[in-house]
């Protein structure tokens, strides 16, 4: 992976969520607490560029299950307001005006911006910025819901990686148990990221980093990591197949 000085990381992304406040005259931020590491880091990246009283965390939960008392964990840790919403009531209404049954994957878009929606409302009531907390490794393999959580005003991780998250989620004093649990979306019961992708964070990192920052071949990138190129294979076709998800939607040229 790519040598990043850590500790610039941070001080590059606070002062840039310090200017961005400054420039649109927002009073702060409003981000959504999963309870992973990272929703907490943007929180903590946050809280360090506007000070923690201009911070508010969401937390909106479908299922109730540790995820809630670790978001909880969190807010507590850092200090920041944060609200609980039980969003299963809003989810199954949408659901029920369906007429159908929508399978996991479309349940878990359903609850995405339903999240969304009510991070947006109170943005909105109170003059601040919604945050998104996608990394890099999400954004370039479309794993994020359209208009879900891949919609925020500004997205201080985007350009890290996962494995560079958990370095800085260390650095600024996450709590250890948030940065060693399982990644998850929370989209549906036992769901955890890894196995949705098919693929470990770290090996995905290191093929995505030569595959799109590098450019290299993929049978140079097999090589170099000791795997099968089908695997570089299949990293490429989750960038390629997802690619309109980092576009705004486009139509013919007349």
């Amino acid at each position: 992976m790519r040598a990043l000085d850590h500790r610039q990381v941070i001080d590059k992304i606070t002062r840039f969520l310090s200017e961005k406040i400054k420039e649109s005259r927002a009073e702060g931020f409003v981000i959504g607490i999963s309870g992973g590491v990272d929703s907490a880091t943007t929180a903590y990246l946050a809280a360090r560029a506007v000070g923690k009283e201009k911070v508010l965390g969401l937390i909106m939960p479908y299922y109730e299950n540790r995820d809630v008392e670790d978001a909880k964990l969190v807010c507590e840790s850092l200090g920041i307001d944060c609200k609980l919403i039980h969003i299963k009531p809003i989810v199954d209404s949408f659901v029920f005006q369906l007429k159908f049954a929508p399978d996991k994957r479309s349940l878990g878009n359903i609850m995405a911006r339903t999240r969304m929606i009510l991070l947006y409302a109170h943005a909105n009531q109170i003059n601040r910025l919604v945050l998104g907390t996608s990394n890099r490794s999400e954004f370039l393999t479309g794993y994020f819901t359209k208009w879900g959580d891949g919609a925020s005003d500004y997205a201080p991780l985007i350009n890290l990686y996962k494995t560079e998250v958990w370095e800085i989620a260390k650095l600024l004093g996450v709590p250890e148990r948030i940065i060693q649990k399982k990644p998850t979306a929370g989209l549906w019961e036992g769901q955890t990221d890894e196995d949705e992708l098919g693929i470990r964070y770290r090996l995905l990192d290191e093929i995505l980093w030569r595959l799109v920052d590098l450019g290299m071949a993929k049978k140079e990138i097999a090589e170099e990591l000791g795997i099968d190129i089908a695997k570089v294979e299949y990293v490429e076709s989750l960038v390629k197949k997802s690619e309109h998800k980092r576009k705004l939607p486009v139509g013919p040229e007349f």
